[in-house]
């Protein structure tokens, strides 16, 4: 909590040099809510029930910001603009079901991770294709563009000269949805969202899983400018270590038992490097 009031203090510092700087004459800043960007169509991450935001990451973020003594606002975003929004810091914090790739990294930076995934392939329920042959053959496989699902597929089975066709679409529910009534013939989407699809009675099955252990983590803008990642990192920390995060996580998906945290922390992440920002004593050496 020191740490975290030491840069709050900091932030509001560099925000009263910069107005005196350029002439401005307002309070505003310093008190300002952090803008946290969402997809509230990527449930059980973030979705909007009777005009309000739900979901793992909303509640998660909002413990988090608990912890760090700070306000925050959510801003519903389509996913392609949501990484675009952050490292133009047009939003202060990425919170959704967002994963940890090294393409991503080099344009934003990640807390440690706070979930693992591994991708499935849905197809209909009625359908009789198996993971093989639902991402080949002539299969119209639907994806969220931008996503790391549709990067695994053009990497491992489109430029594999692999006959098949990609959709993609803003928000996996409207893929989802299209597949039902026949467009796309499967849709690829990481295992969390695809049980939560399912429990939600939509009329699918899954061909198959698709191994990658893929991390999970909030995001800050390049070079964490607002000073926020080593609080992020304490809060999912604290979180964990207080119940909360097993809490909300049964909350949204019943019986599961969530993964470690941090999970696992590639070494093409910079600040997975020791000292990790906030916990000095973790970190890839």
């Amino acid at each position: 909590m020191k740490g975290m009031t030491s840069s709050l203090l900091r932030s509001a510092s560099l925000a009263a040099v910069a107005l005196v700087g350029s002439g401005l004459a307002t309070t505003a800043s310093a008190q300002d809510p952090y803008t946290v960007g969402v997809e509230a169509s990527f449930p059980p991450w973030a979705y909007v029930e009777s005009g309000e935001f739900k979901g793992i990451a909303i509640d998660a973020m909002n413990a988090i910001a608990d912890e760090m003594g700070i306000e925050i606002e959510f801003q519903d975003m389509p996913f392609p603009s949501l990484i675009p929004a952050l490292a133009a810091e047009k939003i202060d914090i990425l919170a959704t079901g967002l994963t940890v790739t090294e393409e991503r990294s080099e344009a934003i930076d990640f807390t440690i991770p706070w979930w693992e995934t591994n991708d499935v392939v849905l197809v209909p329920e009625d359908s009789e294709a198996n993971v093989f042959t639902a991402v080949c053959c002539g299969a119209r496989i639907g994806v969220q563009g931008g996503s790391s699902q549709q990067a695994w597929m053009e990497e491992n089975v489109v430029n594999n000269d692999i006959d098949v066709e990609l959709a993609t679409y803003e928000s996996y529910v409207t893929a989802v949805d299209d597949m039902a009534i026949g467009r796309i013939s499967s849709v690829i989407v990481d295992d969390t969202s695809a049980q939560e699809y399912i429990n939600a009675g939509k009329p699918i099955r899954m061909a198959g899983k698709i191994y990658i252990r893929a991390p999970l983590a909030l995001a800050v803008s390049k070079g964490d400018p607002q000073d926020l990642l080593a609080s992020l990192n304490q809060g999912i920390t604290a979180i964990d270590e207080s119940g909360q995060w097993q809490e909300i996580i049964e909350q949204y998906i019943p019986g599961i038992t969530p993964p470690a945290i941090p999970g696992n922390m590639p070494d093409f992440v910079d600040t997975y490097n020791k000292p990790v920002a906030g916990l000095p004593e973790l970190g890839n050496e």
